[in-house]
């Protein structure tokens, strides 16, 4: 079995290659076999593997990616996502997929996905919405037929996408989410095992290589942490909110760390554990994974809210159950679906006598001794006054 290390170092090259190695490596393997992309939220991977293609998450371009042709595309004020995107594309960094999906996250990757057609009209892409009404009358017959359309649109594959094909991956991402709850469970559980830019990385593995392997790592992750003595810390546990899209550098969730904070939960690449109860693999799966999505879906800023009343209870919920002292907000700079959330999430915690701070970030923050120290302070009020 390979060593925690070992993994970790793993990962950690996906995370660098910003020529997708892994994906085109998958693609050339075997004629016919085709790649599909999608931005960072929702989308039925389920899908995608039925139709015998890979799901390739793409996160922008970190800050290791020099933006110049991507700014021409875009104004400043807005996130810089989209931005190292069309770099990711202008630069032929993309050029191997076959596909991209673009969630229903914002109003800038609605944008983008008409960007994308404008510079690539011979590539398929697809503005992928997702239903602000729960109602399985009203929504749910919407959002089926939305998968309904994909299904069909993925016949690009040469492969059509039968029931028993799409209720086989259903139990296969049934599983992926699973370990991946395993996995936070593990370390909310033990962080000094599991510290969060270790798990940060076997995560995003996720959105760079087959479920099957990703499954498989999560697995051998957790036996090799389990079984090292590393040094417990009188850290402060906290949960971080709003990174759900644009990511972070992995030297800022490194330099929280640093300041004395155990990470206990966090939001970064919800697509990996969406779901919170298995989708059924009985009956007709779009319904099921419709359903789901209704009624077991995570709580984020970009889905509509039908319980207007316990409107941010989903955080209170996630420190109570981590055993976490605090929240810090990190978000991206000009996310609006984060941003303009925050308020109402602070009145809750605040209600509910939680400590809490924020600041925003770029997925190219060159700077991390100012959040260092802004998170050291908050981590070490915890411990003195809380």
């Amino acid at each position: 079995m390979a060593t925690r290390e070992e993994i970790t170092d793993r990962c950690q090259a996906l995370y660098d290659d910003l020529t997708f190695t892994a994906a085109r490596e998958w693609k050339a393997a075997k004629d016919g076999r085709h790649v599909i992309g999608f931005m960072p939220m929702y989308v039925p991977r389920e899908l995608i593997h039925a139709a015998g293609m890979m799901a390739l998450g793409i996160l922008g371009g970190g800050d290791n990616l020099e933006v110049i042709q991507g700014d021409a595309y875009y104004q400043s004020y807005i996130c810089r996502i989209p931005r190292s995107t069309i770099e990711l594309l202008l630069t032929d960094r993309l050029d191997f997929v076959d596909g991209m999906l673009f969630p229903s996250i914002c109003d800038v990757i609605r944008n983008l996905s008409g960007m994308w057609k404008l510079l690539r009209p011979d590539v398929y892409s697809h503005y992928f919405d997702v239903p602000q009404n729960y109602d399985r009358e009203v929504g749910g017959e919407f959002y089926i037929h939305e998968l309904g359309v994909l299904k069909e649109d993925l016949k690009i594959s040469g492969r059509k996408i039968t029931d028993d094909d799409l209720r086989n991956s259903i139990a296969l991402y049934n599983e992926s989410r699973r370990l991946t709850r395993e996995l936070y469970q593990f370390r909310a559980d033990k962080p000094w095992l599991a510290p969060s830019s270790e798990v940060y990385l076997i995560n995003r593995a996720g959105m760079l290589i087959p479920p099957e392997d990703h499954n498989q790592l999560i697995k051998d992750y957790i036996a090799a942490a389990s079984e090292e003595d590393r040094p417990k810390r009188d850290n402060s546990r906290v949960v971080i909110s709003g990174s759900f899209c644009e990511q972070p550098p992995l030297n800022l969730i490194k330099s929280i760390e640093m300041s004395g904070c155990y990470v206990v939960d966090d939001d970064y690449m919800l697509v990996n554990r969406w779901f919170t109860k298995e989708v059924p693999t009985d009956g007709d799966p779009l319904k099921a994974l419709s359903y789901t999505f209704l009624e077991a879906s995570v709580k984020m800023p970009s889905c509509f809210e039908p319980d207007e009343d316990n409107k941010g209870q989903f955080l209170v919920d996630s420190v109570r159950e981590n055993n976490a002292e605090g929240v810090i907000f990190a978000a991206t700079s000009f996310c609006d679906p984060a941003l303009l959330e925050r308020p109402i999430l602070q009145d809750v915690l605040n209600d509910a006598d939680i400590p809490h701070i924020s600041f925003k970030y770029a997925e190219n923050t060159g700077q991390m001794q100012p959040i260092r120290e802004q998170a050291g302070t908050f981590a070490d009020s915890i411990k003195l006054w809380s």
